[in-house]
């Protein structure tokens, strides 16, 4: 006699939670791409284009701190440093009083250049959300806060585990006080 498994509520859950993964994923990876190429047409490597990130978000750093976050040596974050300030992305400002150390700070083109990037992001999103029904883009809406929270508890339930000292620029998933 042939048996059947019928799968539990919980193999349910998993296989949704395991689908739910894989097309965030794919989205994210689709509007990364997006951003990417537009990149690319304009010249500038992916990189560049983190380290003008990290520096959006977090404001001018210090060289040494950029090479860790890269994980490089100095010298090589000097020299990403050197041809982004060539191009007019970055610039390097001296510290009052300490000559050792060397800040460095996107410029307004850098800037641009991130938000030329998360524009397209937004401007395919938009264009992908005006396709769903109004029932649809509600249930989207409650599923993305559902997320939200999820991942704010998680990320609180061991902030030393999953986050790093400096809390996040968006708001959101920042480390507890």
């Amino acid at each position: 006699m042939r048996t059947t498994t019928i799968p539990s509520a919980n193999d349910a859950r998993v296989q949704a939670a395991e689908e739910s993964i894989a097309g965030l994923g794919r989205a994210v990876a689709a509007l990364r791409c997006a951003g990417s190429q537009r990149l690319v047409r304009r010249g500038i490597s992916m990189t560049h284009f983190h380290v003008l990130t990290l520096l959006r978000h977090h404001g001018e750093q210090p060289m040494g701190h950029l090479a860790e976050i890269l994980g490089a040596s100095v010298s090589s974050a000097t020299g990403i440093i050197d041809r982004m300030e060539e191009r007019g992305l970055v610039d390097r400002v001296g510290v009052p009083g300490d000559r050792r150390v060397v800040l460095v700070r996107p410029t307004a083109a850098g800037l641009a250049l991130v938000d030329e990037a998360e524009l397209v992001k937004s401007e395919v999103m938009g264009a992908a959300l005006t396709r769903l029904s109004a029932d649809e883009l509600e249930r989207l809406a409650a599923a993305a806060a559902d997320l939200s929270a999820a991942i704010d508890d998680e990320l609180a339930s061991a902030p030393e585990h999953y986050l790093a000292a400096a809390p996040c620029a968006h708001g959101s998933h920042a480390v507890p006080a």
